[in-house]
């Protein structure tokens, strides 16, 4: 008959538990000399190992030969435990026992002694769902039991249980389970079974799992009915995950306030096995992380982000698209979003894509916690200025001071993989001199300029779907292109001008005005200060 895994591989001895260790080696102390406590309160997440440890408790109590704490798992009454014969170990689910007959049969029931073993034991699970009545009548027994009863008390939710019942029990706090010890324990059952498992597979489990090693075990052998290998792409399909990669795609989309890429992506989520509400869940999680690498240096970032190398790439480069206050506007709006989509299911789709526009483009909203983003990034944009430079992929002053000096420019592809990281931006091959570059000698021939303004809507188009920041500075230039086609004169404002002016910003104009043919390929271009309180500027002018 088959026995699902996580029964199968359940810990039978203190030693056996994972991620426990301040909880067993106080029990194994305890076996170990005799001194066991009349009460005993097991509390923390669901599958962390509270009922496991009550039963091996429960034998540690009645073993009739110990070794070194734990129960010998041998004798016949660790032999009786295990097989569920003996009626001196009852466990009680409260969840749906929680009438005070159920106590006051428990009350009775204490005053006679164990039947087979040294003495009885009650494990009540889920405690917390007893009613008040019934947690009344249990207090008296709780508080002084006969001396061969110990009652072992198990709750998820420990605020939920009176003061008076906390203070009469051994109270022990478990912990969420690592991400690292739940990975390392799928290996070795996964080798126990003969199945193959991926490290990067196991990871992805642990970390949807939460620190609960059931639900982790659960996950592998839902992965891996069939027999099949068990990959990371078989683990994110299987429970309709979106990935990190989406998820730095989402957050570059929002970040360059782009409608057809959040519509897209949502679309994609839509149509494919994932769940919007997961995706959002997902998204919460990793804007929460972006906070944490805003906020924490590097020493101590590890120990709150559970990412392998790749995966930590991606979010500091999605990380430093965002200011603080910018972040913490967004996760109201998510909070608030994923509200409404357990309250309303069937507008997922339309609460993701209408919280997302509201994020990329904040003029949307009028809110404080809007109009505060707002104003920093204008803080920022105020500070790139007047370092000389505007382009949002050169923007380190986002970043933590350490990498600040390091950070290259990045710009998102259409496609995204953790093997490459973000695609890094590079000045086109054929980028001649800036406007930076030294007069012309003398004894060159002046580039004539006979024409009017040059039509550069189609170059604008292109620029913008790189650098749409750059949109607003162009269009309140003039272009002109010499009679050769070898030289662009770009007239501006000086304000205008130390936008445009740095090299990564005037090798994408250059690059857009020779590709849409407004200029020759290798064509010089130049920036020129125009006095913009003439109505009509006139070439020679423009030229100085």
């Amino acid at each position: 008959m088959h026995q699902a895994l996580y029964r199968k591989y359940r810990p039978r001895t203190f030693e056996d538990v994972c991620g426990q260790d301040h909880i067993t080696s106080v029990l194994k102390w305890e076996s170990e000399n005799g001194k066991f406590s009349h009460a005993y309160l097991f509390c923390g997440p669901r599958g962390t190992g509270k009922t496991t440890c009550a039963k091996i408790l429960a034998k540690a109590i009645n073993c009739e030969d110990p070794k070194n704490g734990d129960p010998c798992g041998k004798c016949p009454s660790c032999i009786a435990i295990d097989e569920g014969r003996t009626t001196d170990v009852i466990e009680m689910d409260a969840a749906s026992n929680n009438g005070v007959e159920y106590i006051r049969e428990i009350r009775d029931e204490v005053n006679y002694t164990p039947a087979h073993l040294k003495k009885k034991v009650y494990i009540i699970d889920e405690v917390h769902m007893l009613s008040t009545s019934a947690f009344n009548a249990l207090l008296k027994t709780l508080e002084e039991p006969p001396e061969h009863v110990v009652f072992i008390l198990a709750t998820t939710e420990l605020h939920k249980l009176l003061a008076t019942i906390i203070s009469r029990c051994q109270r022990f706090d478990f912990r969420r389970i690592k991400t690292d010890v739940i990975a390392d324990r799928l290996m070795s059952i996964a080798g126990s079974e003969g199945l193959e498992l991926e490290r990067e597979a196991a990871v992805s489990i642990a970390k949807q799992a939460q620190g609960g090693m059931r639900d982790a075990i659960s996950t592998f052998e839902l992965c891996s009915a069939g027999g099949v290998k068990v990959t990371k792409e078989l683990v994110i399909r299987t429970l309709g995950l979106a990935g990190i990669e989406q998820l730095y795609k989402t957050a570059y989309s929002v970040s360059r306030n782009d409608p057809t890429g959040i519509f897209r992506m949502i679309h994609n989520i839509e149509s494919s096995s994932k769940d919007i509400a997961v995706y959002w869940s997902e998204l919460c999680g990793f804007w929460r992380d972006m906070m944490v690498f805003k906020y924490l240096p590097e020493s101590e970032r590890n120990d709150y982000l559970d990412l392998t190398e790749p995966e930590m790439r991606l979010l500091a480069d999605a990380s430093r698209r965002f200011t603080p206050e910018v972040l913490t506007y967004h996760m109201g709006l998510m909070d608030e979003a994923l509200r409404e989509m357990a309250r309303l299911p069937a507008t997922k789709r339309i609460t993701a894509e209408t919280t997302l526009l509201r994020m990329a483009d904040r003029n949307l909203d009028t809110s404080s916690p809007a109009l505060l983003s707002r104003i920093s990034e204008l803080e920022v944009k105020l500070s790139l200025i007047s370092a000389g430079s505007t382009s949002p992929a050169a923007d380190v002053s986002l970043l933590p001071p350490e990498e600040k000096k390091t950070a290259p420019a990045v710009e998102t592809p259409d496609e995204v993989s953790l093997a490459q990281g973000p695609v890094r931006e590079t000045a086109p091959a054929d980028t001649a001199e800036t406007s930076e570059q030294a007069a012309p000698d003398s004894t060159e021939k002046k580039p004539s300029f006979s024409g009017g303004p040059a039509d550069i809507s189609e170059a604008l188009e292109r620029i913008s779907e790189s650098r749409r920041s750059l949109i607003g500075p162009l269009e309140q230039c003039r272009v002109y292109v010499s009679d050769d086609r070898k030289h662009i004169a770009v007239g501006a404002s000086k304000f205008t001008l130390t936008l445009l002016k740095p090299d990564v910003n005037s090798d994408i104009i250059k690059s857009a005005l020779i590709v849409t043919g407004v200029a020759d390929p290798g064509a010089d271009l130049e920036f020129r200060v125009e006095d913009t309180n003439q109505s009509q500027l006139g070439i020679d002018d423009l030229l100085g």
